[in-house]
């Protein structure tokens, strides 16, 4: 555990000491990252959980654009266990929480309904992960999950890095996995984003524009399982390939809005070959002007308006209800094991998963 940047007077008010707890003999600690423009993000080992993102509005504000926590107890005991953090195995849900594999059963916790969700209740969100932080704009996560952990076969070995870019206000997320014996990989940071900034009460995302390069989405059922379906989103209310605020149709009686009381849907990313890096979505808050763009190397982005928070206190007091957070989280399709058609989240011994999604930040002063 390393780290070469001065938590000191950062821009988010977080305090080190807030967030130093040996959980298992592991230690927990607050790391603060900069790039040259003065753009600041802070984190903490457990979970990798993103804590701020500091970014200027249109005066040259600065404000923190995620939904955190200011103590490493509120991390822990958060309402919202997958606030900002890292998610996996297997981001999403998994049917019953059951899966076959190579002709081997598997099962997992259930901890959603009938389902398993974003990995089970100790998944990688609990986790204190290995840091070290090789210069103020890089951060480096690793984590040994040991076979079995959660129902998942194989000892898998993953390389988390956060790294902001210099020239543009950029968090850059990249991952790598390899393991021992056949399993599958979904790794996703679930950032929960409101880019007017926290408050008391934090404000409503329904008036962001936001766009979705994408044709198709996979439609659910009732208890948020796909059907196996890939539908086009021509026509509906989930179509976002041109600008549309969130709010403009969230409440529409469809039934695909129905089942997640919001938009809470895998979209089929528009791809020319599969592992490119593309722009995935544009979201921009009509109020403060902030821009913020999706890139990924991920077939699929989740679209969630944080419709089941329920108004809990977050750092400084700030309280989140429901819909004051977007989230946009890559990631392969859900249920992809029990749906062989989807693309494969299989690894395999000797292959490398890897991932890199970036979330860009700037003034849009169009909208």
């Amino acid at each position: 555990m390393s780290s070469t940047t001065s938590t000191e007077n950062n821009k988010s008010g977080l305090n080190r000491a807030d967030f130093q707890k040996t959980i298992q003999d592991k230690s927990t600690d607050l790391y603060i990252l900069r790039n040259k423009n003065g753009m600041e993000v802070a984190v903490t080992n457990y979970g990798c959980t993103i804590l701020s993102i500091m970014v200027p509005d249109k005066n040259g504000e600065y404000a923190n654009v995620v939904l955190g926590h200011d103590s490493i107890e509120h991390v822990i005991h958060s309402p919202e266990p997958f606030l900002n953090t890292t998610v996996g195995r297997y981001a999403n849900r998994i049917a019953k929480g059951k899966f076959t594999l190579y002709g081997e059963e598997h099962t997992l916790t259930i901890n959603n309904g009938p389902n398993s969700l974003h990995g089970g209740p100790t998944g990688f969100h609990t986790k204190v992960w290995d840091a070290v932080q090789p210069d103020e704009s890089t951060i480096i996560f690793s984590y040994t999950s040991p076979d079995g952990e959660e129902g998942f076969p194989g000892n898998l070995e993953v390389e988390m890095v956060y790294r902001l870019e210099e020239e543009v206000n950029a968090l850059v997320i990249e991952y790598k996995a390899t393991t021992d014996k056949a399993t599958v990989v979904n790794l996703t940071s679930h950032g929960f984003f409101n880019l007017h900034g926290i408050a008391t009460p934090t404000p409503s995302i329904e008036d962001y524009v936001v766009t979705i390069n994408a044709d198709f989405y996979t439609p659910m059922d009732e208890v948020s399982i796909p059907t196996g379906e890939i539908l086009k989103v021509a026509g509906t209310p989930m179509d976002f390939r041109t600008p549309h605020t969130v709010g403009e149709r969230i409440n529409d009686d469809f039934i695909q809005l129905k089942y997640g009381a919001g938009y809470d849907h895998c979209y089929v990313l528009n791809k020319t070959e599969a592992g490119e890096l593309t722009l995935a979505a544009t979201c921009v808050d009509k109020e403060s002007k902030r821009r913020m763009e999706v890139y990924t190397t991920e077939n699929g982005l989740q679209l969630y308006t944080s419709n089941w928070l329920n108004g809990f206190e977050g750092a400084h007091g700030a309280t989140f209800p429901a819909r004051s957070a977007i989230c946009f989280e890559a990631q392969c399709f859900p249920d992809t094991p029990n749906k062989a058609h989807f693309p494969s989240a299989v690894l395999l011994p000797g292959d490398e998963y890897q991932q890199v999604t970036i979330y860009k930040f700037d003034v849009d002063e169009s909208i």
